[in-house]
C-alpha cells in the first residue's frame, strides 16, 4: 500500500485511490505471522437518513437511482458481521457520529428513531459528532439514555455538565477474538461555535488529549489502539503526525469517501499516514448511510497492524432492506405524513420556481429575504436558485408544500469573505449562463450587474452592498445555505477564503415558515441581478 503524506491534496489523494488495485480478496501480509484477526465495520455521518437517497442526499423519487436509507444499511452490517465471523474474524461495528440533524425524523422525534436503528444494528461504540449537541445538552442526555452501547469522546470536559458527564467517558476496550483492544473518542472543536452545547461544555484539543489518555489505555492492557474520530479527514492526518501510538482512525464529520474503485472517492481506502510511531490507516464512509465500511486486519502479537484489506460497499437497491429495521422506520414514519399534511402558514400569491435557475425570480427573493431576517448579523443573502424545487401557491401552506419547494435538508450558513471573494462567488453563480444553472444566485441585501456575454470570469460589472459599491478588501457578513458553505454548486470561496463560517443554522423550511408566518412582505421581481 501506498502511504500519502502531510501535504497531500483531495487531488492527490483520488490519484493515489486510482494508482492502487481494487481490493484483493486475501489481506497483504507483512512476514510476522498474525495472532489477532478483527474486522471494524464502520460508518460515520448518518443524518437521520433513514429513507432512501438520490446521490447528494435528497429524498429518493421515483425514476432516479437511489441508495441507502436505515433498513438497507442494517442489512449490510449484518453481513459484513457474518462474514467477518465465517473469515475468523472478530467484527467491531462503530459509529463515528452525527447521527443527528438532516430530515424529519430528526425533527419530530429528537433522536429516538436514530437511537432504536442504532440498537437494532448492534453499534458497540460511538463517539459524538457536533450535530449531537444540536438541541443542547438535555436533548443529549434524553438520547443517550437510550442507548445500551459506551459513548466516547476524551477531548470533551463534562465536568460541568451533569446531564452528561456520567453517561460520556474518554475510552472503552472491546474484546476482539481475545484480544483487547482501545477505542478512543474525539469530538470537533468546531462544535463550540457549529452547534449548540451551551456553556457548560468544553471541547480540548485532540492531540492534547489522546496524549493525556493513551498511557491509560496501555496500562489496562490494551495492545491495539483504534480512534473513533468525528474531527474530518485531514484534521485526523495532522493528528496522526503529532501523536504516537495509534493503529487506525475510523473516522467523520468530512463527509469524505474512502474507497477502492468507487465513483466519487477522494482516497484510497485505507488512507496511510506517517505517524511517529509507525503506519496508521484512516478509513471514513462518505455520508447519509449511501455506504458501509468494512476494514479487516491482521494483529502481531504486540497488537500492531501486520495486514489490511478495507472494503466499501455502497448500498444500491439491489441490498434487501433488513424487515425488523423496516419496522422501526415505518413506525417513526408514520407521524411524519401527519407532519407533511398539517398547514404551517399561509401565501398571500402564487410564486413559481420557474426561471429561478436563469435570472432573478420572485420564489428566490422571497427565499434570501427570509435567510436574511433569519440572520440578523448578515449584510447579504445569496441562495442557490437550483434549491429551489417548487413554487408556492395562494391560500394555505402546508408543510408537505414546504418541503416540496426545499427538500433537500438544507440549514442557514453563515460566512464571512473579502469583497473580492464574494464577487468570486457571485461571477461563480452567472459561469453557466446564458443556459439554466441550479447555482444561478437568488439575492438580498445586494444588487448585480452582470453580462453573459462577457469572458467567464469577468462577467460581474456592477456589485452594490446597502447602496454602496463592493469594496474588494472589506469583510462582508454573508448568510446562505450549509451547502453552497461548503463549497456546492462551485461555490468554492465560501468553502476555501471563509474568514470565518457557522455551518449549523435553523433549516431552510423553519426560516421560510417563520417569515410567512410573520406577516412579512411578498416581493416580486425588483431588479436584485439584472444583466446589463
Amino acid at each position: 500500500m501506498l502511504p500519502t503524506r502531510g501535504g497531500l491534496s483531495r487531488r492527490g489523494l483520488l490519484a493515489a485511490t486510482l494508482a492502487l488495485p481494487l481490493a484483493a480478496p486475501a489481506l497483504r501480509r507483512a512476514a510476522a505471522e498474525p495472532t489477532g484477526r478483527i474486522s471494524v465495520v464502520h460508518f460515520n455521518d448518518f443524518h437521520s437518513h433513514h429513507d432512501p437517497i438520490v446521490a447528494g442526499g435528497a429524498a429518493c423519487r421515483e425514476g432516479k437511482t437511489c441508495y441507502g436509507g436505515a433498513a438497507r444499511l442494517a442489512t449490510a452490517i449484518k453481513e459484513a458481521r457474518a462474514a467477518a465471523v465465517t473469515d475468523g474474524r472478530a467484527p467491531l461495528t462503530l459509529d463515528a457520529g452525527d447521527e443527528f440533524t438532516g430530515t424529519l425524523f430528526y425533527t419530530l422525534h429528537r433522536g429516538a428513531a436514530e437511537a432504536a436503528v442504532q440498537k437494532a444494528n448492534g453499534v458497540q461504540v460511538m463517539t459524538l459528532g457536533n450535530h449531537e449537541f444540536d438541541q443542547g445538552p438535555a436533548n443529549l442526555a434524553q438520547y443517550l439514555a437510550m442507548l445500551p452501547f459506551p459513548i466516547v469522546s476524551a477531548n470533551l470536559d463534562l465536568a460541568d455538565e451533569p446531564q452528561l458527564r456520567d453517561r460520556v467517558i474518554p475510552w472503552t476496550t472491546l474484546d476482539a477474538g481475545g484480544r483487547k483492544v482501545a477505542i478512543i473518542g474525539l469530538t470537533t472543536q468546531e462544535t463550540a461555535v457549529t452547534s449548540s452545547p451551551g456553556p457548560t461544555i468544553r471541547f480540548g484539543d485532540p492531540a492534547a488529549a489522546l496524549e493525556r489518555v493513551l498511557p491509560q489505555v496501555r496500562a489496562q492492557g490494551a495492545s491495539t489502539v483504534l480512534v473513533l474520530s468525528h474531527l474530518g479527514l485531514e484534521n485526523d492526518r495532522k493528528l496522526v503526525k503529532q501523536v504516537g501510538g495509534i493503529d487506525l482512525i475510523v473516522g467523520g464529520h468530512s463527509h469524505t469517501l474512502l474507497a477502492n474503485g468507487l465513483e466519487g472517492a477522494e482516497g484510497p481506502d485505507p488512507v496511510m499516514e506517517e505517524g511517529p510511531t509507525g503506519l496508521v490507516r484512516i478509513v471514513q464512509a462518505g455520508c447519509y448511510s449511501r455506504y458501509l465500511g468494512r476494514l479487516d486486519l491482521d494483529l502481531s502479537p504486540e497488537g500492531r497492524i501486520l495486514a489490511h484489506n478495507g472494503v466499501m460497499r455502497e448500498l444500491t437497491m439491489d441490498v434487501a432492506p433488513d424487515p425488523e429495521v423496516s419496522a422501526i422506520v415505518a413506525k417513526f414514519a408514520a407521524p411524519l405524513e401527519e407532519l407533511r399534511r398539517k398547514p404551517v402558514t399561509t401565501m398571500p400569491t402564487t410564486l413559481s420556481n420557474g426561471g429561478c435557475t436563469q435570472g432573478e425570480c420572485a420564489l428566490g427573493n422571497l427565499m434570501a429575504d427570509a435567510m436574511l431576517a433569519a440572520a440578523p448579523k448578515a449584510e447579504i443573502a445569496i441562495n442557490n436558485g437550483g434549491g429551489l424545487r417548487a413554487g408556492l401557491v395562494e391560500g394555505t401552506v402546508t408543510m408537505g408544500d414546504i418541503l416540496a419547494m426545499l427538500p433537500f435538508n438544507n440549514t442557514l450558513a453563515t460566512v464571512t469573505v473579502r469583497g473580492h471573494d464574494l464577487q468570486a462567488a457571485l461571477e461563480n453563480g452567472v459561469s453557466q449562463m446564458p443556459g439554466a444553472a441550479g447555482r444561478f444566485p437568488q439575492v438580498a441585501g445586494m444588487t448585480v450587474v452582470w453580462s453573459p456575454d462577457r469572458p467567464k470570469g469577468s462577467r460581474i460589472i456592477r456589485v452594490e452592498v446597502g447602496g454602496q459599491p463592493l469594496d474588494p478588501e472589506r469583510a462582508y457578513r454573508v448568510v446562505t445555505n450549509n451547502f453552497m458553505r461548503n463549497g456546492g454548486d462551485g461555490y468554492d470561496s465560501f468553502r476555501d477564503a471563509a474568514l470565518e463560517y457557522y455551518d449549523n443554522g435553523s433549516p431552510l423550511e423553519d426560516t421560510l415558515i417563520d417569515y410567512l408566518s410573520a406577516g412579512k412582505p411578498v416581493p416580486g421581481v425588483q431588479g436584485r441581478i439584472v444583466r446589463g
